[in-house]
Parts: structure tokens; sequence; C-alpha cells
């Protein structure tokens, strides 16, 4: 592990981005031990009066939830049981190509809040509103920046690397959705989400994204995804130039795309693609649709999102049975006919019940990951590489690339 980071540090890292529970911070300063790394920072809910150290131990129905699964229930802290179940339960759902558990770096609350401070303009005004940098934090997470190649030259080399937060990818069937919320059944979560948030007032304009195009397995519905993605970006979708941001959001919501956005987009582009004027976007929509079909990331994303089979509406019957409290629900809801149908889940065996409920939760964590797709033109196409090839055919250019997850 490094030397604890201090005030000083913080000026050497910039905002990258952000999400509800992490903020994201890339390395520009000179030390090879994070030259080509990024931070994951942990934040805290600014409605809560305390701030959490980490150093709380599971508790005793999340170490039922874990045991089976080496090293998460004795974790000293919940950051480090969150390291290891990165290593032990998605490396092996998702492949350990595409996982990166990163390492724990130590860092001061000098630092944290140095970092805190200097990112106070860049975030956008209602996540300045919602969260911040939690101080008591002593370490964070240091990932490779996927948005470059690693051992590369980028005086030399031009990469181009895409992320996007692809969401749940299925409509659910369980039976135990209730009739008042059947709309799940025919509505997508992240649509609804949309109308929630334009409701809000926290984005202009609906998404015209569909993350069942995107998990479809058409590379005609994939394209129409992409090409969703690139008009109303918000922050579902951005493009980093030799991990420099050249179109999207910073974790707030580029509603939609100007034509100024549009062309600067375009001219650092033609680094990467070959092909005429104003065909550079359709070239990268095209290539990001071979390359994803190509890696089979998606289908393998979206058989752990499916591991949630019974709805959160029917797991947190389980749930209530694993922690030994009364059911909630159903005290709430009452009447023989809704007791008949979760009878069957709280008559289950224990193990069963605490089976529902971690696929449920490891589902959520593959819901709500994001991608990140990298290339970079290979030259020589006789030289060896570490990473896979997937040829453009409008462009007639052969890529190296590499899919992660983070």
């Amino acid at each position: 592990m490094a030397a604890k980071l201090q005030a000083k540090d913080a000026e050497e890292w910039t905002y990258r981005g952000e999400g509800a529970v992490n903020l994201v911070l890339a390395y520009c300063g000179s030390s090879p031990h994070f030259v080509g790394k990024i931070l994951r920072i942990q934040k805290v809910s600014n409605d809560r009066h305390e701030c959490e150290n980490g150093h709380s131990a599971l508790v005793n129905h999340e170490s039922l939830l874990w045991g089976k699964f080496e090293g998460i229930v004795s974790a000293p802290t919940k950051e480090i049981a969150e390291h290891v179940y990165a290593q032990k339960v998605m490396c092996p759902l998702l492949g350990s190509e595409h996982v990166d558990a990163g390492i724990h770096v130590l860092v001061s609350r000098e630092f944290l809040e140095a970092v805190d401070s200097k990112v106070l303009c860049q975030h956008p005004s209602w996540r300045v509103d919602a969260a911040r940098v939690n101080p008591l934090r002593d370490s964070v997470l240091l990932i490779a920046d996927h948005s470059v190649f690693p051992h590369g030259s980028l005086k030399e080399d031009f990469c181009v690397s895409v992320e996007i937060k692809p969401k749940g990818g299925f409509l659910p069937t369980s039976e135990f959705i209730a009739e008042g919320n059947a709309v799940k059944k025919r509505i997508i979560r992240f649509k609804m989400h949309q109308a929630l948030k334009l409701d809000q007032g926290k984005i202009s304009q609906i998404s015209q994204y569909d993350p069942l195009d995107l998990f479809s397995g058409s590379k005609d519905r994939i394209q129409r995804a992409f090409e969703a993605l690139f008009l109303t970006p918000q922050n579902n979708f951005r493009v980093f130039l030799n991990g420099s941001i050249i179109f999207g959001g910073m974790g707030g919501t580029a509603d939609s795309t100007s034509s100024a956005v549009a062309q600067s987009f375009h001219d650092g582009l033609k680094h990467v693609i070959s092909a005429k004027d104003g065909m550079h976007i359709k070239g990268l929509v095209d290539l990001l649709t071979e390359t994803i079909f190509k890696s089979g990331l998606l289908n393998r994303l979206l058989e752990v999102q499916k591991l949630d089979t019974i709805d959160i509406e029917g797991a947190i019957h389980a749930y209530y049975d694993i922690i030994s409290q009364p059911c909630v629900v159903c005290r709430k809801i009452g009447g023989k006919r809704f007791s008949a149908r979760y009878s069957l889940i709280h008559s289950m065996q224990r193990d069963d019940k605490v089976k529902i409920v971690r696929d449920y939760l490891i589902s959520a964590t593959a819901k709500d990951l994001s991608m990140m797709i990298s290339f970079k033109p290979k030259i020589n196409l006789d030289e060896e590489s570490p990473h896979r090839a997937v040829f453009l055919e409008t462009s007639k250019q052969t890529f190296c690339y590499k899919v992660d997850t983070n």
C-alpha cells in the first residue's frame, strides 16, 4: 500500500465524475504509483447527522448472507468487505478480465476535506445538495483508469473510451408483484425513473435510451441504444480521448447534444476513426455495437441481473424472516389472498431465503455498475497484443479493445 495521501496531494487529483455513492478522481501528477489510476471516494448523504468511518463490522444477518464467500465476513471494515465482495462475488460472475477490484490506499482526513473543497464548484448543484465526501474514511479505492490502455504512450497512441451505465436490462415477471405495481412488468425501470427525474426537475427531457435495446442480443437494437445515448447522454454516456472527457456529463445531466458539442466530439474522433466528414460519430456507434456484441459481456451481465427472480416485492418477505422480524409488508396489506401468496416464501427453509436475498443484492450490483469500452487503432497488425481485436468494416480499420466494469 502506498504512503498515506495528505492534503497537499489533493492538487494532483482532478474531478472525473460521480454517482450517488462515490466521487471519482483521476490522477494528473507524476508519481509512478498513481499514473494511469483513479480514486473512488465514498460519499455520505447530507441528511445524515453523523458520518460513518467504515469500521463497523457486518451485522449478524449480513454475515449470514455472505458467509459462504471467504474473507467477506472476516473483513475488519465494511470498506474491505466491499473490496472482497468485488473479488470473490463479482469477478467469478462477470469474469476477472472485466472486473477490477482495485486496492485500498490510506488517506488523511485533511486529504478528504481538501478534495471536497476542491471539487465543490465542479459538482452539479443537485449533487452538492445531496451528498459530500465522507471525511472519516481512512482509506479509499485505487483502481486502473480504464479510459486509457496500460503501458501505452499517450503521445503516440490515441485511445478513445466510452463509459456507459447500462441499467437493468429485463422486465420482471414475478408473481409477487402487486396488481397496483403491474406497470413494472410493462415498462422498464429506467423509463419510469426518467419520468420521476423530469417531475423533480433533475432533467429537462426524457432520455430516448432503452436498456431493453442494449440487452436485446440484436445488433440493430444495440446500435439504436448507442444512438439514443449519444442524443441524450445525461450521466449515462461519456466519451474520453486519452483519458480526458470530450463528450457527456460530469456526473450531472447533459440532457441533449447541441450541434457545437457534436462538432467538438466529431473533431476528437478524427484522431481515432478514419471516415468521411460527418461520419465519425456513426463510425464510433458501429464500433461500439460490434465490440459490445463480440465481447459477450452484456450476456453475462444480464444473467447476473436475472438472479433477481422474484423482484423486491418477493425478496422483502425473505429478508424480514432472515432478520427475525415480523413481516411489515404482510401486516400492511393483510387479507387471506395475499397471505396465501406470500406464505410460500415464509415457509421456505432458511438457506433458501438467504439465497433469495443474496441473489437480489448481487443482481442490484449488476444493475447499477458502469462499463468502460476502450479502443485504440492497431497500426501494426502483426504485433502481438494482450488485448482482443475488432475490425470496423466501414473504415477498414482494426482496433485493440478492452471492456471493463466498475
